[in-house]
C-alpha cells in the first residue's frame, strides 16, 4: 500500500493538466466525459460551489485540445481512438472580478484578448457579443474545424449581485445577449458546455439558450462531480487509514464518520449519494475532521434572505417538499428560496414521490447542517454571538454535570441578551423565539444526542447525556405557566419511550413571556 504522505491532495487545483503532470491524486471521471463528447449537444451542468465543476471543464478542455498523454491510465484512454484537436474558446469567470457589469466586461475582454491573439484578430469591436461571435467564426474558418466553447461559472456575477437588484438586472440583460450569440452558430460549433451553481430561468439567459441540455439532474451524470462511496474506498484507502490512526479510530468507524459528515448529496431522482470533494480532500490533507466547505465562503445572501422572509428553517430536516418542475428553476425576485438552497448545496434530494412528482429535500450531511445553522445564529442573535463567553459547550457541560438549574439560568441569560426586532405582531415574535430555540438545541446536537420537535405528540426537545435524559416542553403563550408545560409532559406521556432506559429521567417545563421577551419561569420534575 502506498504511503499516504507521498500522495498529494489536489486542494484548490482546478487545472487538469497541472493535476496530471505534478503527481496529484485524481479520481477518474473520464467515463462521463467520453459519454458527453459523443454528442454535439450543448450542455449545462449545475453543481454547488467547490464540487469539482472547474476541474471537469478543464478536463474537457484538455480532451478537445488533443492532449492524449494527460489521460494515460484513465478510462477514456482505453476507449477513445481518434483524439482530434479542436479550437477551444475557454471562458472562466473565476479568473476576474465579477462584482458588477463593468468588471465582467473587463474580465471578458482580457479573456478574448488571449484568444484573439491566437487567431490573429486585430480589429476588435466595442461590443463583447460581437467579439464573441467574431472569435468563434474566425477560429472555425481558419482551422477548418468546428469550435468548442467551454464556460465555467457562467452565473458567478449574477450570484455575487443577488442582493443588489439594479446591478443584477443590468448583468442579466447583458449576459442574456452575450450567451445568445451561441444560439445562431450551430454551423461553427462542435461542443458547448456551461457550468454554474444556479439555473436562472425564464427571465434570464436560458430563454435565449433553450437548446442547452441540462444534465444537472440526469441520473446517468449524477456522479460527474463529487466522490461516490465506491470511489472513496477505491481511491483513498491509505488516506482513510492515516486519518483513522491520527484520530485513534478503526478504519470502518472512520468511514462511518466521513459518511455522516460529508456524504448525502443526491443529484437525481434516485441513485448513489455523493461526498463533497472539497471537504474530503481537506480532511485527508490535514488528517482532521472539520467544516471545510463552509470555510471557503459564507452564504450571506441566503442568510439575509431567510431572515427577511421569516423563513421557518426547521423544515430543513427532511421536510421541504418541492414539485419536480421547480427544483432546478430559480426565478429572480421569486419569494421561494428552496430552489436556490438546493442548487447551492445547502439542501439536497432525500426522496422522490413518483405519484405526485415531488421531491423531499433536506440537509445532505452534518457538515452542512451544523455549518449552515452556525451561520444563521449570528443573524438571529448577533449580540449573543458577539459575547465570546457564549458557547453551546457551556449548556452541554451543565446538563452533563446534572445541574439543570445552571442550564436554565444560561438559557434565561441567552434569551435576555437577544435584541428582538420583530415588533409588528405577536406571532412573529413567537416564531422568532422558536427559531432561536431550534438553533440552540440543534447546535448542541453536534456534541450530544438531541431531538427537536418535528411532529405533534412529542416533547419540544429531548437531550440525552451519559447519565440522564432531559425532556423539555416550552410554552410561548403569555398566559401559560411552567406548571402547564410540565403537566403536558405528564398528560401526553412523553417519558414513556424512555422508561426502559436506565438513565435518570428529568422533566423540565418552561414558560416564555413574549411581553418581557425572555424565560419567565421553569419547573424541574423527576
Amino acid at each position: 500500500m502506498m504511503d499516504s504522505t507521498l500522495r498529494k491532495m489536489p486542494i484548490g487545483i482546478q487545472d487538469f493538466e497541472k493535476l496530471r503532470t505534478t503527481n496529484y491524486l485524481y479520481v477518474d471521471k473520464s467515463k462521463y466525459l467520453y459519454r458527453l463528447v459523443q454528442e454535439y449537444t450543448p450542455y449545462f451542468l449545475a453543481r454547488p460551489r467547490r464540487f469539482g465543476k472547474s476541474l471537469f471543464i478543464s478536463t474537457l478542455k484538455a480532451y478537445f485540445l488533443g492532449k492524449r498523454d494527460l489521460f494515460e491510465g484513465l478510462y477514456i484512454a482505453e476507449v477513445e481512438k481518434d483524439w482530434v484537436t479542436y479550437p477551444v474558446v475557454y471562458i472562466d469567470f473565476n479568473l476576474g472580478d465579477c462584482s458588477d457589469l463593468p468588471a465582467v466586461k473587463i474580465t471578458l475582454s482580457a479573456i478574448f484578448d488571449r484568444h484573439e491573439s491566437q487567431w490573429g484578430i486585430t480589429e476588435k469591436s466595442d461590443n463583447l457579443s460581437v467579439r464573441f461571435l467574431t472569435l468563434i467564426d474566425t477560429a472555425y474558418t481558419k482551422s477548418g474545424k468546428k469550435v468548442v466553447v467551454l464556460v465555467d461559472e457562467y452565473d458567478r456575477a449574477l450570484i455575487n449581485t443577488m442582493d443588489e437588484p439594479e446591478k443584477n438586472e443590468e448583468l442579466r440583460v447583458f449576459l442574456k445577449g452575450f450567451y445568445g450569440v451561441l444560439k445562431g452558430m450551430d454551423y461553427a460549433l462542435r461542443f458547448v458546455f456551461l457550468t454554474g451553481v444556479t439555473k436562472f430561468s425564464k427571465v434570464s439567459i436560458f430563454s435565449d439558450l433553450n437548446q442547452l441540455e441540462d444534465i444537472s439532474l440526469d441520473e446517468q451524470y449524477a456522479g460527474i462531480c463529487g466522490i461516490s462511496e465506491a470511489e472513496l474506498l477505491q481511491n483513498f484507502q491509505p488516506e482513510i487509514q492515516a486519518l483513522a490512526d491520527k484520530q485513534h479510530l478503526t478504519f470502518d468507524s472512520t468511514v462511518a464518520e466521513l459518511k455522516k459528515l460529508y456524504d448525502g448529496y443526491l443529484f437525481a431522482r434516485e441513485g448513489e449519494n455523493m461526498y463533497n470533494p472539497c471537504s474530503l480532500l481537506n480532511v485527508f490533507a490535514k488528517k482532521d475532521f472539520g467544516y471545510y466547505w463552509f470555510k471557503t465562503g459564507t452564504p450571506t445572501f441566503l442568510v439575509k434572505a431567510l431572515k427577511n422572509q421569516h423563513y421557518d428553517f426547521r423544515k430543513f430536516d427532511n421536510d421541504v417538499i418541492m414539485p419536480i418542475h421547480s427544483i432546478d428553476d430559480y426565478r429572480v425576485n421569486e419569494t421561494s428560496l428552496e430552489p436556490l438552497l438546493f442548487q447551492s448545496g445547502y439542501l439536497t434530494i432525500k426522496s422522490y414521490d413518483a405519484m405526485f412528482n415531488e421531491f423531499t429535500l433536506g440537509f445532505p450531511n452534518e457538515e452542512v447542517k451544523y455549518g449552515f445553522l452556525n451561520q444563521l445564529l449570528p443573524a438571529y442573535a448577533p449580540q449573543v454571538v458577539m459575547d465570546y463567553s457564549f458557547s453551546a459547550s457551556r449548556f452541554i457541560k451543565a446538563l452533563r454535570s446534572g445541574t439543570v438549574e445552571d442550564f436554565m439560568l444560561l438559557l434565561k441569560a441567552f434569551y435576555a441578551s437577544i435584541p428582538y426586532d420583530l415588533e409588528e405582531n405577536r406571532d412573529k415574535d413567537e416564531k422568532y423565539y422558536q427559531l432561536i430555540f431550534y438553533l440552540l438545541f440543534t447546535l448542541m446536537g453536534q456534541f450530544i444526542e438531541t431531538e427537536v420537535k418535528s411532529a405533534t405528540g412529542r416533547a419540544d426537545a429531548i437531550v440525552k447525556t451519559a447519565d440522564s435524559i432531559y425532556v423539555f416542553e416550552f410554552k410561548m403563550d403569555e398566559h401559560a405557566t411552567a406548571a402547564d408545560a410540565l403537566a403536558q409532559i405528564n398528560d401526553k406521556k412523553y417519558l414513556i419511550p424512555y422508561t426502559a432506559d436506565n438513565r435518570r429521567l428529568v422533566k423540565i417545563g418552561v414558560a416564555f413571556s413574549i411581553t418581557s421577551k425572555g424565560v419567565k419561569e421553569w419547573i424541574i420534575g423527576y
